[in-house]
């Protein structure tokens, strides 16, 4: 259809409220960390009533634009790859839920993930990082025998990983993939012995690391993994 014919649609107030904030905060007239006009403002400066503007606020919060406060003016976020992913944290853990297809193809995208992973942190890691996976894995063994806390001296060691290679956004990945993985889909293992090979899995991890080998570092990531895998399973299947 010729733009120049297709039909006029009417906005809601809020839309155009909307619209007129989202652009300030695109130019820049809002900053990240900026607080928001106040309702009285943004009604006497556009000439709307207050559920327009409380709306328009609602969709801004609902796009990771701005966070409302109770008792207090909005304000305007930073936009992080963190924040980015944590739009969809619900939706994704939502359809995770619902599906075995998913799960498996979350741990299989995963696996691809840390492989890569991997073999960054294996090209650039520190004296200092080394030393860090080291303490998250003596803190993983004076959890035995809790099982969150296990997990999430587990969760927290990959996550380590991911963040060697000083991208924020593999940082961002990693955090909310390992996240989907806890909320739904950990069984909380069956605890028999199970959590020895972990942990000298990850041991053999932090060696390869160390070694800077990223062939025997993706080898040994793998084989945690593929091993692992079977450890999550969708709720309803307990």
């Amino acid at each position: 259809m010729n733009v120049v014919s297709e039909p006029i649609v009417r906005k809601k107030l809020s839309d155009e409220v909307f619209s007129r904030l989202k652009l300030m905060i695109e130019t820049g007239e809002l900053k990240a960390g900026d607080d928001m006009p106040s309702e009285r403002e943004l009604m006497e400066r556009y000439g709307v009533g207050r559920p327009a503007i409380r709306e328009a606020m609602q969709a801004l919060a609902g796009k990771g634009l701005v966070e409302i406060s109770q008792g207090e003016r909005a304000k305007v976020l930073r936009i992080t790859a963190e924040s980015i992913f944590r739009q969809v944290d619900l939706p994704a853990k939502l359809m995770l839920s619902g599906s075995s297809d998913s799960l498996e193809h979350l741990k299989s995208a995963r696996i691809f993930f840390e492989r890569g992973m991997v073999r960054e942190a294996a090209a650039k890691v520190s004296p200092a990082q080394i030393a860090e996976l080291r303490g998250l894995l003596e803190k993983q063994k004076q959890s035995l025998g809790d099982a969150d806390a296990f997990i999430d001296a587990d969760m927290e060691f990959h996550h380590a990983i991911a963040r060697i290679s000083g991208n924020p956004i593999f940082a961002a990945v990693s955090g909310a993939m390992l996240g989907w993985l806890k909320s739904y889909h950990t069984e909380m293992l069956i605890w028999t012995g199970r959590e020895d090979f972990t942990l000298a899995e990850h041991a053999e991890i932090i060696r390869a690391i160390e070694k800077g080998d990223a062939d025997f570092a993706e080898q040994a990531m793998v084989k945690h993994l593929e091993r692992s895998r079977a450890l999550y399973a969708l709720k309803s299947q307990k």
